[in-house]
């Protein structure tokens, strides 16, 4: 195995290497054919692939020297208005080298821009509109100030299928010699939720330990707990045997380093395969709701998992009675 970070190994060069997202490709494809494009707005969830495309659409638009004609800054790292003021306004004043018909500035996770921020680079797109495009990317659009999503054509990103992201596994299970079998395939696409960056880095941690990928593997490397356990402990708290589900909601915390969070979310999952009946299915993800939100106010992970595990006690102990 080499030392190159997968997801920068194998990143789509052109539109036709790009897995999913097939409406976005072929409006894209399209500006690009025209050599226009309007400025863009990319937004859905991390891992989806829209840094890539806005990749592809410069080397598609500027060829070998794409470089130059194309600036990346990344606005949860540089999110002041400064940044705009300065890097992006210097960068956009300038016309683009050779037969390029305008330059492009790529703005990664501007979501995390302050309000001020954006307001003045809705004037620097304004004033630069004639030499400088920009592509604008985040993964909640609500945080984009309206000013600025009027002046864009929104492109809506979807997490990767199943079947698309297959393709991509068999592609570097075949260049790199591993082996997968069908049970760790569906344990990659459960760990990465669509999210084919976190894929492919899980899959590279688990080639790393062994060439022979299985479902076991995954699960240990992703540090996500295997769903047959979760289910054990929501199956004992439904059942009222409320200690021994504690002490394997321990186990499981402890064994795979598991935060809160990370736990509570896999419990939601879970409970629709509990063999329960619909309106305590609904009560308990109503439960989960409420311990996600105080987990994420900072209360104490562990009691709030308790009390979940005690609501789904008294769930269970509630169809019985009926």
């Amino acid at each position: 195995m080499t030392s190159t970070i997968w997801t920068e190994k194998y990143r789509p060069q052109t539109f036709d290497d790009v897995v999913g997202q097939r409406d976005c490709v072929h409006k894209l494809r399209a500006f690009v054919a025209a050599k226009n494009i309007p400025h863009l707005l990319f937004t859905g969830p991390p891992g989806v692939g829209k840094t890539t495309l806005a990749l592809v659409v410069a080397r598609t638009l500027f060829g070998e020297g794409w470089r130059s004609s194309f600036l990346e800054l990344n606005a949860s790292d540089e999110r002041g208005i400064d940044v705009i003021r300065h890097k992006v306004k210097d960068f956009a004043r300038t016309r683009a080298i050779g037969n390029a018909p305008f330059k492009i500035i790529y703005l990664d996770e501007c979501d995390a821009l302050t309000r001020e921020a954006q307001q003045a680079l809705r004037r620097t797109m304004e004033n630069y509109t004639t030499t400088t495009r920009f592509i604008l990317s985040a993964n909640y659009s609500s945080k984009i100030i309206d000013p600025i999503q009027s002046r864009c054509a929104m492109f809506r990103f979807r997490p990767i299928s199943k079947d698309e992201f297959k393709p991509i596994v068999e592609k570097i299970s075949r260049e790199e010699g591993l082996r997968i079998d069908e049970k760790a395939l569906d344990a990659l696409y459960e760990a990465g939720a669509g999210d084919c960056r976190k894929i492919e880095n899980v899959l590279q941690s688990c080639s790393a330990i062994t060439k022979d990928i299985t479902e076991e593997t995954v699960f240990s490397m992703a540090s996500i707990a295997h769903p047959k356990e979760i289910r054990t402990v929501l199956e004992l708290a439904r059942d009222g045997d409320f200690i021994d589900a504690r002490k394997q909601l321990l186990h499981v915390m402890t064994r795979y380093g598991m935060s809160g969070t990370d736990v509570i979310k896999q419990m939601q999952s879970e409970t629709m395969n509990l063999d329960m009946g619909g309106r305590a299915k609904m009560e308990l993800i109503k439960a989960c709701g409420e311990a996600e939100f105080r987990l994420s106010e900072g209360s104490d992970p562990f009691v709030q998992l308790e009390a979940f595990l005690a609501t789904a006690g008294l769930i269970g102990n509630k169809k019985e009675t009926a």
